[in-house]
């Protein structure tokens, strides 16, 4: 299982964003693979697609027909995640983010897509050395 974050997301859909071709091939390389998000991922992307009138029938399609699916967060999730928004607000850790480390810990996942390699690299999830980050 990789979980994808909303950089991917938005550079796959927007043909002009500097990491298109990377994230094309990433994906490419990954088809095989369960590839999964969280809804603040999902809500952020719309977000950032509409502010650059690029349609989000493209993300749609994505999940409608794989390869992307969509995990839920469970109101058990709800205090990790604002634990580790606290743990990392002096970098102003997202909502997203923050679900996509939640995600990992409770699945398991070390395995992210992300552009983000910053953050990523920064944040620390329980009973994950650290994060395998793609492409």
């Amino acid at each position: 299982m990789i979980l994808i974050d909303t950089g991917p997301l938005v550079a796959l859909l927007d043909s002009s964003d500097r990491h298109h071709e990377a994230c094309r091939r990433a994906i490419r390389q990954i088809r095989r693979e369960r590839v999964v998000t969280s809804w603040p991922v999902l809500t952020e992307t719309c977000h950032l697609l509409l502010r650059e009138a690029i349609p989000v029938a493209g993300l749609f399609g994505m999940l409608h027909s794989g390869p992307i699916e969509v995990l839920e967060l469970r109101p058990t999730d709800l205090p990790r995640i604002e634990k580790l928004m606290d743990t990392y607000r002096n970098r102003s850790m997202d909502l997203a983010d923050s679900s996509l480390v939640r995600l990992a810990e409770r699945e398991g996942v070390h395995r992210i897509f992300t552009i983000d390699r910053d953050d990523f690299s920064t944040y620390r999830a329980q009973g994950i050395a650290g994060f395998e980050l793609l492409p």
